[in-house]
């Protein structure tokens, strides 16, 4: 399940297609066709909602391609972007652009990603695309939305190096903009301090204490606090 505030003070919320029908009728009794799908070809439910927290109600909304374990994030003029997933929605797209009265949905871009996105990590940059690093099976990274010449993908052989068999602990990367405009990039055991303009490795830090994996499927947290 995703959450994200939005700038109308209304939550977006969203969740996998594949696993059965929700309680929630689509918007407009808009049935979604997905001859991918892995459980429902035909679903007329609803796999994403817009919460309006002050009158407490909900409105459905619709995504057209499985969003599980998807990532995103909010974007300068407030819309919420979201990459990836699984199945047919591992190289799509997704915006949402919040309104006050209750016309927008999701708009959904089909192959918009130079590669399969699932488990992936998106950070916001100063100069307003993300950066989408990661996903399973995907040592690389690439920014979006696409500049021209810079519409491909780019190795990161970090993300192999922590990369466990069969066990993988490096999807989901921590990833934080750091004060001098690196990029710090924690997956499995240690980190990285990433200048993404260049593509180098600025700095290796240590293992941490105990050498335990705390990126997905061992499933820590992490947290950019103040100084």
């Amino acid at each position: 399940m995703h959450m994200q505030l939005v700038n109308t003070d209304r939550v977006i919320l969203f969740d996998r297609t594949d696993f059965g029908p929700s309680n929630i009728f689509s918007p407009n009794n808009q049935c979604r066709n997905d001859p991918n799908d892995l459980t429902l070809k035909v679903d007329c439910t609803a796999h994403s909602v817009e919460y309006d927290v002050a009158s407490n109600s909900i409105r459905p909304l619709n995504v057209l391609t499985d969003v599980w374990c998807s990532s995103g994030s909010a974007m300068p003029d407030g819309s919420l972007m979201q990459t990836g997933g699984f199945n047919d929605g591992d190289r799509n797209v997704r915006v949402y652009k919040p309104c006050s009265d209750d016309s927008c949905d999701w708009q959904e871009f089909d192959v918009a990603l130079r590669q399969k996105r699932w488990y992936a990590t998106n950070h916001i940059l100063p100069d307003g695309r993300q950066i989408i690093v990661g996903g399973r099976g995907q040592f690389s990274y690439e920014f979006y939305p696409k500049k021209a010449g810079a519409d491909q993908s780019y190795n990161l052989p970090f993300l192999s190096q922590t990369n466990d068999p069969r066990i993988e602990n490096n999807l989901y990367p921590f990833v934080f903009l750091n004060t001098d405009g690196n990029l710090f990039i924690f997956a499995n055991n240690r980190a990285i301090l990433f200048d993404y303009t260049n593509g180098v490795v600025v700095r290796n830090y240590p293992t941490i204490p105990g050498g335990d994996p705390r990126s997905y499927p061992s499933s820590g947290s992490a947290v950019l606090l103040p100084t």
